[in-house]
Formats: C-alpha cells, structure tokens, sequence
C-alpha cells in the first residue's frame, strides 16, 4: 500500500483538499471541487502514483507540468497532517466535476530519488523513455476506475431451447466416437490372438501386420474409401461425392430432410462429418485385420500391406456401398446392422482366397495328407486378446446406433445386452462341441467359440429380442467348431480360423436377420433437432411369423457379397503374387518370419526349439 500522507502539489490545492481511503485501491485520493471563480484551472493538477511503478521509475522533468515541478515543500492540511515530497511524481489535469489526487508514499519517493541519482546517465534517458509509455497505460487504468462505476454485466446464458440442440450433438457425438474408439482397440485383440495361435518364431511378424494394417487402411479409406462408399449412389453399385479425401459437400450435422450434401446415405445420423468417417473407418481397418490371421506365417510382409490398401480402396467401399450407402441391396431391402456381411463376410471372403493361393504352412498336412496340428505358442495372449475383442464389440455393435440422445440410450443398451448375451451362448456351446468331438475342450475352440457368438449376432443385434440372441449364439458356437475341421480337411490352412469365425459365421449371422427379427421395422423413423427422416429396417422374420421377404434379401447379400469379394481379392492377391511375390521361402518359412522380415524376435534370449 503506498503511504499515509497525501501529498498535493500546487499551493491552492491542500486548502481546500479531503483525503480519503478508497476501498480496494492501492492508492490515497484527496478530492477538490470545481476551480473557484478568478481561480485558474491549471493549478488542479493532480499528484498521480502507482506503487508498483513508482517502486523502481521516476519520470524526467519533461514529462511534468512546469507549474508542478516544485521541490519546495508542500503541505496536506486535514487529518493527514503535513508532509514532505521531493517532488511530484507526474502531474495531471482532472477532468469532471470532481478531481481526483492520487498520492504517493514519502519513504518510497525518497527510496527512488536515491537510485536515480546513482544510475548512469544513459540508463535514466531510457528509464525515461519506458516511463513514459507505462504512464500512459497507468492513466487509461486510471480513467477507466473513474470513469465506471461498475463492472459490465456478462452475456445471458443460453436458454433451454438453445441449450438442447447443443447437448443432443454432444451426446451423440460423444457416443460415437468413444465407440470408434473402442473398436480401434480391437486392433490389439487381433493382434494378440493371432500371435497367440502362431508360432513363437513368427510373433514379430503377426504384431507389426496388425499394427501396420490398420495404418494402411486409415490413408486409403480417407484419400478414396469413404467417398466411394458413402457418396452418392450411382446407379446403384458405387458412390460418388464428386469428391476425394471426404472433401465432398456435407451439412452434418442435419440428418434427413435438412441434409443437404454428397453423403446422404449416412445422413440418418445427427453427428459431425468427422465422427461419421472415424467411426466408419475403424469398421473399415476390422475388415483388413480379418485377412492377417488367415494368411500368418507364410505372406510376404510387404505384399499383406499392399493388399490392405486394395482392400481399403476397391473391395470394403464397394460392397459397403451396396450395404450401408445406398446402393442395390439396400434398395432390395437388406439389412445388416453393424456388419455380419459388409465388414466380417468381405474378411472371410478376402481370407479364403489368400489362403487357397498361398497355400498350407509347411508341415501342416503329412506326406499322407493328414492333418497335423500347428499349436498356437501362447494361449495366455490369445485369452487376452480375445477378451480385448469381446470388450471391444460392445463398441461394434451398439456403438452402430450413432446416437444415445433421441431415445436415451435404450436401443444401444438392448444391442449391448443381446451382443453379450450370443458371445456367452456360443463360448458355452463351443466348449460342448469340442470337447464332444476331440474328447478334450480345446480351448482354441473355446476362444474361437465366443467370437464367432459375436460375430453371428451382429447384423440382427438390433433387431431381436435377449432369447433369439442366446439361440444365434449357441448355433454360432456349434457351427464354428465344424467349420475349423471342416476347412482343414478341404486342406485350406487357416492357422486361427478366421474364415471360420468370420465367413461362415457372418453368413449365418446376416441370415439370422431374416429368420428372428422380431417386429416389423420397415417404417421406423428418426427424429431429432437437426432433421427427420424414414430409416427403415428390416420385416419380420420367419419365425415371428414375417414370411420369406426378408429371410431373400438377405439371401441375395449374402450372395452378392460373395460374388464380388471373392474374384476381385483373389484378382488382388494374383497381381500382386505376380509382381513382388506372395509366400516367403521355405526356409525363410522354417525358420521364421521374424528374423527374415524383420530382423527381431518376440523372446530375444529364450532358446527355442524347433520341432517341425
């Protein structure tokens, strides 16, 4: 605080001067009135001090008004007593019909005249220069206490209708993305299975493909994929925005009649564009990580990534066009929710095809042709990452909804429930079916059982109630135990059943829409803030009485599906064969992928034994 004497410059000030103490303020004032008559204005000037300021500065001569750069004694009558200054601080005059003084402390004026007297001369001419614009800033500090008498009102709140818009897209869009989020984490649940049911020796391998997959597939879903699949429909069998890099006309988020933009197909939806294609291009690198496990231990590492960006560009967009962006088979009426076909059946098609060209591992069938089972070297990674997986389809499938707000949550938590409720099914009747047939309950078919539980109730997830859910999964469960014997016997090496667990099981899964759809949804709506429109969904099924239009539909995607998918991969997987190769040597193969692709291994240190 500065001191107790207000100190007053100019003779006919302290006459008639009252000094106060304001509140909140640093500073001492001493109010005059207006200038008496035959008095001259000049003489109010006033003693400005700024503590902090004055503390280390003190202003030239020049600065000062004349009249007011007397060093003589001044006197502050009143109850402050009388006081001495070596001189005003700054002077200036006071505008309105009081004046202000502002007074500065007499041990701190005596404090700076000393140090300036000691500072050489250069220093006080630029101490000078800085005062002056620090003066300047302390009088519009100043002017601006005077001239306010109060601090202005902050801006009203938003009002409750203005307020719902906003926390509806929120939510959604909150919703959203964590979901895309958590299928992203997938991508570890792949990789740990996968390795997990490989071999030690080609570990290094199977991680860095499905961490390098998902890497692939994000640049080429955004520099083509998503416009291909979600711009508009041309002629049914492909999109086009007129656009690349997701650069294409879009008002997101308004949804249905106030849509107005080149992705209408997603438009059903109240999210931003952005979050529309995070989440769908998670859903896109699901896809390309299906293919890694069918084909681990004998591709080419350089070749599986080339195919991931074919697989991002001209096979997942074009069937996920007829799908989900509007193209002939959802005009035809088809349905699949979160997948069972347009991510997990595109997989197992583009699976199959590198398995059948590449070929069985070596020592995988004896000179005989009997089977000869490839143990997985770590069945503690692949619970992990099977585990990971079934966390991560609670943001697959419900996160499919792309919106919480308009209904609270309550479609996303049936889906989430249903999902559960066909994984835990399967896992039970997969552990049965083992252990029935290969007298022991395989626990690679155990894990194998629960994901093909999830991959079944998929694309109905939404659309059944928790009963049909238990039935599809216990029926994915037995099926998927069938499937690994079966493909292993037609000499397709598959080393961790993908095509299993995602060809036949999304088959059955995208079928099961016609048989055990509960209701009618044909005529379901969407309704929001931002717009409404005419979703759609599938008739009912079969065995609620439905009939056979929707049990066709689905028929027909299942066989268009596998109509494109497996020439144009297996296309893909011929050129590139051709060009830089597909199947590592033999004794790359013996030896393991690890050190020939990567020059690494998964346990530096640990002494292996080979036993093939």
């Amino acid at each position: 605080m500065l001191g107790t004497e207000a100190i007053a410059c100019l003779e006919t000030v302290p006459r008639r001067a009252t000094v106060e103490q304001r509140p909140g303020f640093s500073i001492r004032w001493a109010r005059v009135p207006e200038p008496e008559e035959g008095e001259n204005r000049a003489d109010f000037t006033a003693v400005v001090g700024w503590e902090s300021f004055f503390r280390h500065f003190r202003p030239s001569a020049r600065h000062l008004n004349r009249k007011a750069l007397s060093n003589e004694k001044t006197s502050s009558t009143g109850s402050q007593g009388v006081a001495e200054t070596p001189g005003p601080i700054v002077v200036r005059l006071l505008e309105g019909p009081m004046r202000s003084l502002c007074a500065s402390e007499l041990g701190t004026s005596l404090l700076v005249s000393r140090v300036v007297k000691s500072l050489p001369r250069l220093t006080s001419m630029l101490i000078g220069a800085v005062s002056s614009g620090a003066l300047l800033f302390a009088f519009g500090l100043a002017g601006t206490a005077l001239g306010q008498d109060a601090a202005p009102s902050p801006p009203p709140l938003p009002t409750v209708e203005e307020m719902i818009p906003k926390l509806w897209l929120a939510a959604d869009t909150v919703w959203v993305l964590v979901a895309g989020m958590l299928v992203f984490f997938m991508n570890l649940g792949f990789g740990c299975v996968e390795s997990g049911f490989a071999r030690a020796k080609n570990a290094v391998n199977i991680l860095s493909k499905n961490f390098v997959v998902f890497a692939a597939t994000s640049i080429a879903f955004w520099f083509l994929g998503w416009d291909l699949m979600f711009g508009t429909d041309a002629g049914g069998w492909i999109g086009n925005s007129g656009a690349f890099m997701v650069t294409g006309a879009d008002n997101s988020p308004a949804m249905g009649d106030k849509y107005a933009g080149a992705y209408g197909a997603i438009s059903w939806t109240s999210v931003p564009l952005w979050a529309k294609f995070f989440f769908q291009l998670v859903f896109a690198g699901t896809a390309a990580t299906i293919v890694s496990g069918a084909v681990a231990e004998r591709i080419k590492y350089h070749t599986f990534i080339l195919f991931s960006f074919l697989m991002a560009l001209v096979i997942y967009p074009v069937t996920g066009h007829w799908i989900w962006g509007g193209g002939f088979l959802s005009q035809k009426g088809f349905w699949d929710f979160a997948g069972c076909s347009a991510v997990h059946s595109v997989g197992g098609w583009a699976a199959l095809t590198g398995a059948l060209i590449l070929g069985p591992r070596i020592g995988k069938y004896s000179s005989e042709g009997r089977v000869q089972a490839i143990p997985g070297h770590n069945m503690s990674l692949a619970f992990i990452g099977c585990l990971v997986l079934w966390f991560g389809w609670f943001g697959f499938n419900p996160g499919s909804t792309m919106s919480v707000a308009g209904d609270g949550g309550a479609l996303a938590a049936q889906v989430a429930v249903n999902t559960n409720a066909a994984g835990a099914a399967a896992t039970l009747t997969a552990t049965l079916t083992a252990w029935l047939l290969l007298g022991k309950p395989d626990f690679g078919m155990t894990l194998n059982g629960c994901l093909a539980g999830l991959v079944g109730i998929t694309a109905s997830a939404a659309y059944v109630t928790v009963p049909a859910s238990v039935l599809i999964g216990s029926i994915a469960g037995v099926l998927v135990v069938f499937a690994v014997l079966f493909f292993d016997r037609i000499k397709i090496d598959d080393p961790v059943g993908a095509t299993s667990v995602h060809l036949v099981c999304g088959i059955f899964g995208t079928l099961c829409v016609g048989l055990f759809t509960a209701t009618d949804l044909s005529t379901s709506t969407v309704a929001g803030p931002f717009g409404s429109m005419v979703a759609g969904g599938p008739k009912q099924g079969l065995f609620y009485g439905g009939g056979f239009d929707q049990l066709w539909a689905q028929l027909l995607g299942v066989l268009a599906v596998g109509a494109y998918v497996a020439p144009v991969s297996a296309v893909c997987w011929l050129i590139l064969k051709a060009l830089v190769g597909l199947r590592v040597s033999p004794h790359e193969e013996v030896e393991g992928l690890d050190i020939g692709e990567h020059g690494n291994e998964a346990y530096h240190g640990f002494q292996m034994i080979r036993t093939e």
